[in-house]
């Protein structure tokens, strides 16, 4: 199943492929809330301050147009690169700087799909959290289920690495550059927007 990738303003689009998806999560990590504080869009966040992922091989995700939007940033200079459209700063994955780890954190927000699609693919995104220590108000943690996931997301991507695979476009280059040069942002501009 192809779904289509959209930033807000739509002026950058693209195709994700649910069949390169291994799982769907929600992660309430400092990180995630201060990135979507960075982006102006605080309707990312859940009530509990949670931001969904499609955790998937990054040859599941495909810009078709609008390319020339696509920005970088992260939070430290050996922290996950973090990209965006910055035409309207909408969110969109989440990558190591590594490219020879084949993991790619799709920001559920860019992804566009009718209701109950994503939950008929994928199973409910509730199903899977991580980090609920910096959930904003209580979360129940599934140890079980985080293990479980946990297999499911990083297997594939370990046995990538064994046979020598690479993420590649949409945001790394044939070198396994990042296509942009990310924007780091000082210790203290991550502290405030940590603090929000």
């Amino acid at each position: 199943m192809t779904l289509e990738l959209r930033c807000q303003c739509g002026q950058l689009q693209g195709r994700v492929d649910l069949a390169r998806a291994q799982a769907r999560a929600i992660c309430y990590c400092r990180d995630c809330q201060a990135f979507a504080r960075f982006l102006g869009q605080p309707g990312l966040l859940d009530a509990a301050g949670g931001t969904e992922i499609l955790a998937m091989a990054p040859d599941g995700v495909h810009i078709d147009a609008g390319g020339e939007h696509l920005a970088c940033m992260s939070m430290s200079p050996r922290g996950l690169l973090r990209w965006y459209a910055a035409c309207c700063r909408t969110p969109l994955a989440n990558t190591s700087r590594d490219p020879g780890l084949y993991y790619t954190g799709l920001v559920a927000a860019c992804v566009h799909a009718r209701p109950g699609e994503l939950d008929a693919a994928l199973g409910p995104a509730d199903r899977l959290v991580a980090n609920t220590g910096s959930a904003t108000r209580p979360v129940k943690s599934a140890p079980l289920r985080f293990l479980v996931g946990g297999v499911r997301i990083f297997l594939p991507a370990i046995l990538a690495r064994l046979r020598g695979r690479r993420a590649a476009a949409p945001f790394f280059d044939a070198a396994g550059q990042p296509v942009r040069e990310p924007q780091v942002v000082s210790r203290e501009q991550r502290e405030a927007l940590q603090r929000g």
